[in-house]
């Protein structure tokens, strides 16, 4: 790997623009150049604290030539232009999820992304969590022979802000895509889609025609079948589990607590704390391997991040869990 560190332009200073910062901050071969907000106020806060030039316009960090590469965390709007004119200055990119909620503009950019010279690589973060990646390893190691049922589920602390739901796209665009994405890092080739939604709690996500709750049921080509659990809120904190089920055995994932100390005493055992609250806390590991290897990438010209088509994959398999939830039939698909 080369010495010299690569450059690198933030754009969007929101939520998932602050942990990206954090995890350009604490990485020793790389630079904060820029960061990039129409909101300058939040690129500046971001710029004080870590370094590099605030600007309201990320046209100004494409053609300042102090770029190596840039992280995407601006709204999904805005994935598709900033991807491409990323590729069009030859700046590697990252480029959050979802990569827009309209199937069609991603269509369009395909054959660029995939043409381009520079990495182009999606933030699906959780393929580098410890515990899921040990999993996919042992499975792909054949610890439990042929794999053939995988769970995952995925639930809230809380829901998010009813002004961000409104815009991201619905339950699965926003919070399942992760799950369908992993559900891929194990089995690539979905061929079937069975989703039910639900409004269980929350009048605010109802009256947005979204879901509080869903499960989704993929199968794959070989017949494997997938359970995505869903769910806006967990009133114990951050849930997230895996389990890998298959001919010789299961590998099972179980959510990561604060600390390892429980309490026994004459009315419980095994008392825990509540699970983390936040998703920066559960997947801090995750979001700082996902830079690593998007900057090893970068310097040995391997693949190492999911890609473009990943992105287009988990896009196509949530449009087809909302067709699935409205009509209450299974969809088939088709992700070549």
């Amino acid at each position: 790997m080369s010495d010299k560190k690569v450059r690198i332009g933030l754009l969007g200073a929101g939520r998932i623009g602050q942990v990206h910062a954090i995890s350009i901050a604490a990485n020793p071969n790389v630079e904060l150049t820029y960061v990039a907000d129409v909101f300058i106020d939040g690129a500046k806060k971001i710029t004080d604290k870590f370094g590099g030039k605030a600007v309201a316009d990320p046209a100004e960090v494409f053609a300042s030539g102090e770029v190596d590469a840039v992280v995407v965390a601006a709204p999904t709007p805005l994935h598709v232009d900033l991807i491409s004119a990323a590729i069009d200055a030859g700046v590697h990119v990252l480029c959050e999820k979802p990569i827009d909620l309209d199937i069609a503009r991603v269509e369009e950019l395909r054959a660029k992304a995939n043409g381009a010279k520079t990495v182009v690589a999606l933030g699906f973060n959780r393929r580098f969590d410890q515990q899921f990646n040990e999993i996919h390893a042992r499975v792909t190691a054949g610890e439990i022979g042929t794999l053939e049922q995988l769970t995952i589920i995925s639930r809230d602390p809380s829901p998010a802000p009813k002004d961000y739901l409104a815009v991201s796209g619905g339950i699965f665009r926003d919070q399942t895509i992760h799950d369908f994405d992993m559900a891929r890092f194990f089995i690539p080739n979905i061929v079937e889609v069975y989703a039910s939604g639900a409004n269980v709690f929350s009048d605010d996500i109802k009256s947005l025609g979204d879901y509080d709750s869903a499960v989704v049921t993929l199968r794959g080509s070989k017949d494997e079948l997938v359970t995505i659990i869903n769910s806006r809120h967990a009133s114990y904190g951050y849930d997230q589990r895996l389990e890998a089920f298959g001919s010789k055995g299961a590998l099972l994932a179980t959510n990561v607590s604060p600390t390892t100390v429980k309490l026994y005493n004459d009315v419980t055992v095994e008392g825990r704390n509540p699970y983390m609250q936040f998703f920066l806390e559960r997947y801090a590991f995750s979001y700082a391997r996902e830079l690593e290897l998007f900057v090893e990438g970068i310097q040995t010209g391997k693949v190492l991040n999911p890609t473009f088509d990943d992105g287009r994959a988990a896009l196509i398999l949530a449009d087809a869990a909302t067709e699935s939830a409205k009509t209450g039939k299974a969809v088939k698909i088709n992700l070549s």
